[in-house]
C-alpha cells in the first residue's frame, strides 16, 4: 500500500531524504537520445543550475545530487529551525524572488501604510510562506515544474515530462545517510558512463573535487551556477555539517568505485575503509547496495532499530526494509 507524503516526511524522525525524479517513459529526456541522435544534454545543466536557485531561496541543503540521462537523484536536508529565524522580511523576499505574490503582499514589500486587518492578512500569509520554504515537496515542485515548463517550451508541446511525482526516502540515521550519499555519487560509474569521480559529470562529487582544486577567488568563469552544499564535519562550515570528514567520504567513494570496476569482491573486507567498521556497515553488503543488488528498502533507510521506531510513528506495525538493514548494518557493541 503506498503511503502519503506526509507520512513519509517526518522532522521528528529525520531531516534528511533521498529524491528521485524520472523523465516519463523513461526516455532519454535529459541527455543523448539514441533513436534520433538529438543531444538534450543541455538540460541536465538546468537541473544543476535550479538547484543552485532552489538553495539559496529555501531552508534546504544538498547532501548529494546526481543528473543522469534520464532521472536525478538527490540527498537533500531540511532545515526548519533555520527557516524560523528568518525575519518576516526575509521570509517575504524570498518567496516572491520564485512567485510575485498577491498584491497585498507587493505592497508590504513596498512599504505601504496596512490596515490592521490587512496587517494581520500579511502575517497569515508570511507563516505560510515560512512553513513552505522549508517543505520538501514544495521544493520538489519548484524544481520540476521548472524543468517540464522549459523542456515543454524547447520542445514546442505540452504534457508530462515527469513520469510522475517524485519518489522520497527518509534516511534515518548516519549510516544510512553516508550510504546512501555515495550510491548518488557513484551513479555514473555504476553505470559504466564514467570511469573517475573527476569525470563524473553533473555530479556532487565532481562538484566537490572542482571546488577543492578551484578556490572560491580561482572558479572558471565557465563553470555552471552550482548548488552550495552541505559541509562535512572538517571543513569548517558554517551551520550544519554532515557527520563524516571530507577525507573519509572520499576513501569510502573511491573503495567503492575500484570495487565496482574490478568485481574484486573478496578484497571488500580486506581493503574496507576504517569509517565502515566504525559505523557497523557491512562491507559486502553495502557493494550489493551501492551495486542496485540490496533492493530490500522501499520508504526509509536506516538500521533496523531506527526503521522500527519510524513505523511506530507513523502509527504503522511494519515498515519494509528491516531484513536488508540487518545485512548491511551491523550491530556494534
Amino acid at each position: 500500500m503506498t503511503l502519503a507524503r506526509q507520512a513519509l516526511v517526518s522532522l521528528s524522525t529525520t531531516p534528511y531524504y533521498h529524491c528521485i525524479g524520472r523523465c516519463v517513459r523513461r526516455a532519454f529526456l535529459c541527455g543523448d537520445d539514441m533513436l534520433t541522435g538529438r543531444s538534450f544534454e543541455h538540460r541536465r545543466g538546468w537541473i544543476v543550475s535550479r538547484l543552485d536557485q532552489l538553495t539559496s531561496v529555501f531552508a534546504i541543503s544538498v547532501c548529494a545530487y546526481a543528473v543522469m540521462s534520464n532521472h536525478y537523484h538527490l540527498v537533500l536536508r531540511i532545515n526548519s529551525e533555520t527557516a524560523e529565524d528568518w525575519p518576516d522580511t526575509e521570509v517575504v523576499e524570498r518567496w516572491c524572488t520564485l512567485f510575485s505574490g498577491p498584491l497585498l503582499v507587493q505592497r508590504y514589500r513596498a512599504g505601504e501604510h496596512l490596515t490592521d486587518a490587512e496587517t494581520l492578512m500579511v502575517a497569515d500569509r508570511i507563516s505560510l510562506y515560512r512553513s513552505r520554504l522549508s517543505d520538501l515537496s514544495w521544493f520538489m515542485r519548484c524544481l520540476n515544474e521548472h524543468i517540464a515548463r522549459t523542456a515543454n517550451a524547447e520542445d514546442d508541446c505540452s504534457g508530462r515530462f515527469w513520469e510522475g511525482r517524485f519518489k522520497s526516502q527518509a534516511l534515518l540515521d548516519e549510516q544510512a545517510l553516508l550510504s546512501c550519499m555515495a550510491y548518488v555519487d557513484l551513479n555514473p560509474i555504476r553505470a559504466g558512463i564514467s570511469k573517475t569521480l573527476e569525470h563524473s559529470d553533473y555530479t556532487s562529487i565532481q562538484q566537490r573535487i572542482r571546488e577543492d582544486n578551484h578556490p572560491e577567488d580561482d572558479k572558471p568563469t565557465t563553470m555552471l551556477p552550482l548548488p552550495k552544499l552541505m559541509k562535512f564535519s572538517d571543513d569548517n562550515g558554517d551551520g550544519f555539517s554532515l557527520p563524516c570528514s571530507s577525507n573519509n567520504y572520499r576513501e569510502l567513494l573511491n573503495w567503492s568505485c575500484g570495487v565496482i570496476q574490478t568485481k574484486t569482491l573478496s578484497w571488500t573486507k580486506r581493503r574496507q575503509p576504517a569509517m565502515l567498521p566504525r559505523l557497523g556497515i557491512d562491507s559486502y553488503h553495502l557493494i550489493r547496495y551501492l551495486n542496485r543488488r540490496e533492493q530490500g528498502f522501499v520508504y526509509v533507510i536506516g538500521r533496523g532499530q531506527a526503521i522500527q521506531d519510524a513505523a511506530l510513528k507513523m502509527g504503522r506495525k511494519f515498515l519494509k526494509g528491516i531484513s536488508a538493514a540487518n545485512r548491511l548494518f551491523i550491530r556494534t557493541s
